[in-house]
């Protein structure tokens, strides 16, 4: 009992620290989680997590805290987009797998604009980095991909900001409790861990790469 004590006591000021600095950035702050978020890291939830903690505690800035996380979702996923073209279809399959980049091949020469607008509301494990990174290699528009994105983000962080709204006391009181608090600890260390396998996995597998289809190649329906 007395080692659990010290370790949620420990867990309560790392995330008083860690909430402290994420609300002390106020609109910024989905912004910059919402890059993090939707490019290269493995932080699933993240941005989500930060909208609705930031509206349960400020009802007025619903909207302005919204807005935000959409931009940097769809600045996350330009980023995304750029890399993805460079290294093309062989990068990407090296990046994803034979047979995850065959399946999703698949699915995305059908409908590209769906399976990217079902990647932005569902929530993981839907490979929603590897969903982007093909219909980028394939060349699917680069303006339509990014208006598809920021719509579809926007739906999701408009529900999330109204439930936060809705259950903003009881969220509050959750996210004060020692459980959640370990929860969180041993979320932000798979985070961690995910997003550094991540990160290698684009870089190494990445490199062997052929030129990828150019922008101006004709647009897929």
């Amino acid at each position: 009992m007395i080692e659990r004590a010290e370790r949620v006591h420990c867990l309560s000021g790392f995330f008083q620290h860690l909430l402290h600095f994420l609300l002390q950035l106020g609109y910024f702050g989905p912004v910059v989680m919402g890059i993090l978020d939707s490019s290269f890291l493995f932080l699933p939830f993240g941005n989500d997590l930060l909208v609705v903690a930031l509206v349960a505690r400020h009802h007025q800035g619903y909207l302005l805290y919204v807005l935000p996380a959409v931009i940097g979702s769809t600045a996350g996923v330009w980023i995304l987009d750029l890399v993805a073209r460079k290294i093309g279809e062989e990068g990407i399959r090296k990046v994803a797998g034979n047979r995850r980049y065959e399946y999703l091949k698949r699915k995305i020469e059908k409908r590209g604009a769906l399976a990217l607008a079902v990647g932005c509301l569902a929530p993981p494990p839907f490979p929603f980095t590897m969903v982007v990174g093909v219909n980028s290699a394939l060349g699917y528009p680069r303006r339509r991909l990014l208006m598809v994105v920021a719509a579809s983000r926007a739906a999701r962080f408009l529900v999330l900001g109204a439930l936060a709204i809705h259950f903003g006391r009881v969220i509050l009181r959750w996210a004060d409790s020692d459980t959640f608090k370990e929860v969180m600890f041993g979320f932000i260390i798979i985070c961690l861990a995910g997003s550094a396998y991540s990160i290698y996995t684009w870089i190494r597998k990445g490199r062997s790469k052929r030129p990828g289809i150019r922008e101006d190649q004709p647009a897929r329906a």
